[in-house]
């Protein structure tokens, strides 16, 4: 649990008025990558030993399993459809088995976390007050759940002119715009409060650590699963350079062009709509972040749990098989078969198979992207308003008249 015993050196640095970013924890010497919020909440954990830490932090983690299977079910599931107990609880014994969520409860990660916040807001009703602050509270403590407030702006400003094109009310009206604004706002207060009780390890983080995108560790590590760690294992260098730019702005438009069409959609026409748009805004976030150890894909739940729910609805062999293909690659650990190596870098000098082997989680969100893609698409081109059909002139009273006369005379 060696990303849990960081955590609290970090708490352990806040207390002393020690410098944030210089400090180095456990036998692998490992630095600080997180806003200096996510050290503010880490405080508490200095008052245990190390032995009562690792059982507190697998016991939060099982519960935020819990809480994460509980919410991905109320994401596919009807709204207001509160989910049975048993099925949570198992959904998420067999989440343990899951590569992400056993990285995250050996390192003692806060992906889970994060994942819960995001998705706590994500299926509130619409109105509710409080949904957009755990997407602020989630991107000041790991900058990633941010591109969610991004998605929600955009969302909210298509719908916004959608309702001034059709003249149905003020625009400013909009759920997704109130819901991007609250989770500015609570990030804006993380950001606030971090500045004022740590003000040098403020400025330091926001003006050279988030620049740094090599601290986390080496680009080219097989935990690195997103399109700049394929990149670099492909091309047999730490610095993919343009070739990762390109790809993550294409990567990211169509992700993030996906999620807003979808979350825009009506569940008529797309079933399922937001869990299609929720799934498709994580995994851009994971595919285009400079770092994504694989304890970050924890959303592969949400994900594979999606893609059973559409397997059931279709009656298809193809989904089915694609969605057991995709949960055994998640179980599988596939990503270290290969030699994998921090000191010796061996990750520079993959052979294609090898290559392949430590891809898979990038492959499965390019995948996932494209059919999330076009079955939103293909949706809403069904749901599109055609041309309306010509009416027929009606029929003059006169002649009608007339031909019920013949009728009832033929008769």
């Amino acid at each position: 649990m060696v990303d849990l015993l960081v955590y609290q050196a970090e708490g352990w640095t806040v207390r002393n008025a020690a410098d944030l970013y210089d400090m180095r924890a456990s036998v692998h010497h490992l630095p600080n990558t997180y806003p200096p919020f996510a050290a503010m909440l880490f405080t508490p954990l200095t008052l245990m030993g190390t032995g009562v830490l690792r059982t507190f932090g697998t016991a939060v983690n099982l519960a935020l399993m819990v809480a994460l299977a509980h919410l991905s079910l109320r994401l596919v599931a009807r709204p207001r459809r509160v989910p049975r107990a048993a099925a949570v609880l198992a959904l998420a014994g067999l989440a343990v088995w899951c590569e992400p969520v056993w990285t995250t409860l050996r390192y003692g990660q806060i992906n889970l976390a994060v994942a819960v916040l995001v998705l706590w807001d994500l299926t509130r009703p619409t109105g509710h007050r409080w949904a957009g602050v755990g997407t602020g509270i989630a991107t000041g403590i790991k900058l990633t759940p941010g591109l969610f407030i991004v998605f929600l702006a955009a969302a909210g400003l298509i719908e916004t002119i959608r309702r001034l094109r059709r003249r149905a009310g003020y625009g400013f009206g909009s759920d997704h715009l109130r819901r991007a604004g609250v989770a500015t706002a609570a990030f804006a207060w993380t950001v606030c409060m971090s500045a004022l009780a740590l003000p040098y390890d403020s400025h330091r983080f926001w003006t050279q650590v988030l620049f740094a995108t090599d601290r986390p560790g080496d680009v080219e590590g097989s935990g690195n699963q997103n399109l700049r760690g394929a990149l670099a294992r492909m091309l047999h260098t730490p610095d993919p350079g343009l070739w990762w730019l390109a790809a993550a702005a294409l990567i990211g438009c169509v992700g993030l062009a996906t999620a807003v069409a979808a979350q825009l959609a009506d569940d008529r026409a797309l079933p399922h709509a937001r869990a299609w748009a929720a799934v498709s805004c994580a995994v851009t976030a994971l595919m285009v972040s400079p770092v994504s150890w694989s304890h970050h894909w924890v959303w592969a739940l949400p994900m594979v749990l999606l893609l059973a729910v559409e397997t059931v609805r279709r009656a298809s062999r193809a989904w089915a098989g694609w969605t057991a293909l995709t949960g055994l690659l998640f179980c599988s650990f596939m990503i270290w078969y290969a030699p994998h190596s921090v000191k010796a870098r061996v990750e520079l000098h993959q052979t294609p198979p090898q290559m392949l082997m430590t891809a898979v989680y990038p492959i499965i969100g390019i995948a996932f992207l494209a059919v999330a893609a076009c079955v939103t698409f293909r949706a809403l081109r069904g749901s599109a308003p055609g041309p309306r059909p010509t009416p027929r002139p009606a029929p003059h009273p006169t002649a009608s008249a007339s031909r019920a006369l013949t009728r009832a005379g033929s008769g």
